[in-house]
């Protein structure tokens, strides 16, 4: 591969077995144009049937099948072209597609609005009709009741006009947010380990909190925060704000509260979430045992929250090319059987990864695509044990969509956030144990226990940390207490102290680490993070202990889509999410890392 002078390779000079085939979406640009003209022709047609879903089940049949029709074709349009852009940002071609098919999202999203309160005006009585005289409807029937499940919650006409203009408001806090964080926030100049000056960004923040050099790691923490402590009062009024803004879409649509009607949407009890904290709150011992564990490997008197992030042991340098990578994922996922791995092969031989960076393209790595191709995966792979694993983590996404796509129609295809890490996470779990299994070097295990306890502790434990602030101080504005600086710096600062138990430090600074997290403006949202990674562990553990059975259940979940509910498509997989059981299940996991890596020690 030949570089330029910039040392990142242009489009062109990536070898076209390392690229993606998107000639399988369309092997043409003027294809793709006709199927654009022919999205925008269906939404035109769509308007024929405002306000006469109610006249009988042919019209309602007949408006379904051309929004699925129109939506699919929608998608594919979509797709290419923002994965063509992706490609090579510097192509102002691509860029006008992906421009294009943005305007073409409005439109459709504009043509079909009308669908769901139409929908919703139809008399039960009336619906239980038309359901009972056309099997083509009956096709609808689990869609239809999941639009319908949401009428308690839907309001009048005129009052549904005003919560949408009203809609653009409840956006501000979040927007003013990001405009704080991401524009107007400046954080001081710190020295790195060579005594260079450098400017702190959220980006250096992150590799600097990392350094083996502890002076480096106070010094960027204190930077960073003390900028957020300036800014406390400002950023407590927006993240007030944000919740009063849920507060107010609750008590309106008439939910119990705000974390009932987020987790409404997808069908989520609240027993779900208050498990899940329990759970965590039952396991705080072996948190506490990972920080001693911390404190004792990195030789210290005191451990402080700016120790967590920094290797717990001297980095192992391991080289691991794409070739390399591929092989390992395909060994250490042989447990999946051989269909799987005969699936997982396709997707390494047949055009569905981008492999390597190149001069415009995306940063990051994703896995997508359309209901009419295969899935694709976007790498920008370098040779390190974290990008194996991410190899690992898309192909998991990618086959899980590869499954649902070909057992599910279109419309129950797309499965929902809340089990979408989990395939992507299994495969991950399943790799460490193969390479912990077949290790034989100490320094290296060592390294593996520490890089998957990591994600035990920022995925289950801090996540879930996340989660017991929202429901703190959501309940705290409810019961109609002010959300101030101070309050939330309190609340915050005690769960820490919670969390990490009494082998560290919890500096005062940490307490306005809730003033950075811009996930607190999607509300009740990060909690998903932490069921999904606890289910992929316990069904990660059950395919190693019970082989076959378990592999067969699990295939049934993949194949699933959205077919169903998430808490009820995980149960085809034997987790019980309404249940602490699976959570418990993978911190027996957390325990066993652990044992593994103090038996090393003492080794």
């Amino acid at each position: 591969m030949n570089n330029n002078s910039s040392g990142v390779p242009k489009r062109n000079e990536i070898p076209a077995e390392c690229k993606w085939r998107l000639e399988d979406i369309y092997s043409t640009d003027a294809l793709w144009e006709e199927d654009y003209q022919k999205v925008k022709a269906m939404a035109e047609k769509l308007s024929v049937y405002i306000g006469r879903l109610n006249e009988g089940s042919e019209q309602l049949l007949e408006c379904l099948n051309l929004n699925a029709d129109m939506m699919r074709l929608f998608e594919k349009v979509y797709v290419y072209a923002h994965m063509r852009s992706h490609e090579d940002s510097t192509n102002s071609y691509y860029q006008g597609l992906s421009d294009r098919s943005d305007s073409l999202n409005v439109a459709v999203s504009s043509a079909n609005a009308f669908m769901e309160p139409d929908i919703l005006a139809i008399p039960d009585e009336r619906m239980a009709a038309f359901l009972k005289e056309s099997e083509g409807l009956r096709f609808y029937g689990r869609y239809l009741d999941e639009i319908r499940r949401m009428k308690p919650h839907v309001l009048s006409a005129q009052e549904e006009q005003l919560l949408a203009m009203a809609g653009e408001l409840a956006q501000a806090p979040g927007n003013i947010f990001n405009m704080l964080n991401n524009a107007d926030i400046k954080f001081p100049v710190v020295k790195d380990e060579n005594g260079n000056e450098v400017e702190v960004t959220k980006g250096r923040y992150l590799q600097l909190i990392e350094s083996a050099d502890r002076r480096v790691r106070k010094d960027v923490f204190d930077a960073l925060y003390s900028s957020y402590w300036k800014q406390r009062n400002t950023i407590a009024a927006t993240l007030s704000a944000n919740v009063k803004a849920n507060i107010f879409s609750a008590r309106v649509r008439k939910h119990p509260s705000a974390r009932e009607q987020s987790l409404f949407a997808d069908n989520i009890p609240v027993s779900v979430y208050d498990n899940l904290i329990n759970a965590i709150h039952s396991n705080l011992h072996l948190m506490y045992r990972y920080v001693n564990l911390r404190k004792k490997l990195m030789g210290l008197d005191e451990l402080h929250m700016y120790d967590l992030y920094t290797p717990m042991l001297k980095e192992v340098k391991m080289e691991i090319p794409f070739e390399q990578a591929r092989e390992t994922v395909k060994q250490g996922l042989e447990a999946l059987g051989a269909d799987y791995l005969a699936d997982l092969e396709k997707g390494f031989s047949e055009g569905w990864i981008d492999v390597y960076e190149n001069e415009g393209k995306r940063s990051g790595a994703y896995s997508w695509g359309c209901y009419d191709s295969h899935p694709y995966v976007l790498l920008n792979h370098t040779n390190t044990l974290n990008h194996m694993f991410t190899l690992a983590h898309e192909m998991g996404h990618a086959l899980h969509s590869f499954y649902s796509d070909r057992h599910q129609p279109y419309i129950y295809a797309q499965y929902r956030i809340f089990v979408a890490e989990v395939a992507s996470t299994l495969n991950e779990a399943l790799l460490m144990d193969h390479l912990l299994k077949n290790t034989t070097d100490k320094m290296q295990k060592m390294y593996l226990l520490n890089y998957f306890m990591e994600q035990f502790r920022t995925t289950v434990y801090r996540q879930t940390m996340f989660a017991e602030f929202e429901k703190l101080i959501h309940e705290k504005a409810e019961a109609g207490e002010a959300l101030t600086a101070d309050s939330l710096c309190e609340i915050y600062k005690a769960l820490n102290v919670k969390y990490y138990g009494p082998d560290i430090v919890v500096d005062d600074y940490i307490q306005i680490e809730w003033a950075r997290i811009p996930h607190f403006y999607s509300s009740f949202y990060v909690y998903k993070y932490a069921t999904g990674f606890s289910a992929a562990i316990s069904i990660s553990d059950q395919i190693l202990k019970e082989g076959r059975p378990a592999v067969e259940r699990y295939k049934k979940f993949l194949q699933s889509g959205g077919s169903d509910y998430p808490i009820e498509l995980l149960k085809i997989a034997n987790v019980d999410m309404s249940t602490p059981e699976p959570v418990d299940k993978a911190l027996k996991v957390f325990e066993s890392l652990l044992d593994q890596m103090e038996a090393l020690i003492n080794a």
